[in-house]
């Protein structure tokens, strides 16, 4: 657990969860040690495990934090795009298009995000699940809830909410943020856009108000 009190104190800490974000982006998980984190933040290592309990803590400290403030990012662009709905179709791309930039422009996270995939099995089973509710998992609900929403409002054909957030990411993100290793690379914006068009178009042909029931089609 974290030290408390003391003057400046949260100043220093604030340099450790710069420091490690950028340790544990740069050199993974496993490879990262207090030692080099203590040395990126310009302070002891004393410091370190003043403010936290061991490296699993840090870890998990820096990665809910960049996972919190990219899932606001993006909670702020729903409430922008997807609570006022006129123009479905519009809408969503506009949406998914700056979505994908908020994701793809965040640097930190992508890198952090990188290790965590990159070392999956070498991170703790908790601090995964963590990390995956403060980030992915809530945006998907959100997401969900949007659509659930929509669904009312006769905008979409939605039966299972949770599956069409799944489809509408897939469909209009996923491919950008594989191709570009999470960031890493840059995407072109024109290219951004149009599997965004193109990812919305193909989502509405299976959840368009239009489109038949799951039923019917069966």
């Amino acid at each position: 657990m974290a030290a408390t009190g003391g003057a400046g104190r949260p100043e220093k800490r604030r340099a450790i969860t710069r420091a490690a974000t950028a340790v544990f982006g740069r050199e993974g998980y496993a490879r990262a040690s207090m030692d080099a984190i203590a040395a990126e933040a310009g302070v002891s290592k004393r410091t370190v495990y003043n403010h936290f309990a061991d490296k699993e803590t840090l870890f998990l400290s820096v990665a809910l934090q960049n996972s919190a403030e990219l899932t606001e990012r993006i909670a702020e662009l729903m409430a922008k795009y997807l609570d006022r709905v006129v123009e479905p179709r519009q809408d969503l791309i506009d949406f998914a298009v700056e979505r994908a930039r908020a994701v793809l422009s965040a640097a930190e996270h992508g890198a952090l995000g990188r290790a965590i995939r990159a070392e999956v099995a070498n991170i703790p089973a908790d601090v995964l699940a963590a990390w995956l509710e403060a980030g992915p998992v809530a945006s998907q609900r959100e997401l969900a809830a949007r659509f659930e929403a929509l669904a009312g409002r006769g905008l979409l054909a939605v039966e299972d909410a949770g599956l069409a957030a799944e489809q509408f990411t897939l469909l209009t993100f996923h491919g950008i943020a594989e191709r570009s290793f999470w960031g890493a690379l840059p995407i072109a914006d024109e290219e951004v856009e149009r599997v965004a068009t193109v990812g919305v178009d193909a989502f509405l042909r299976i959840h368009g108000p239009s489109a038949p029931s799951p039923r019917a089609r069966g």
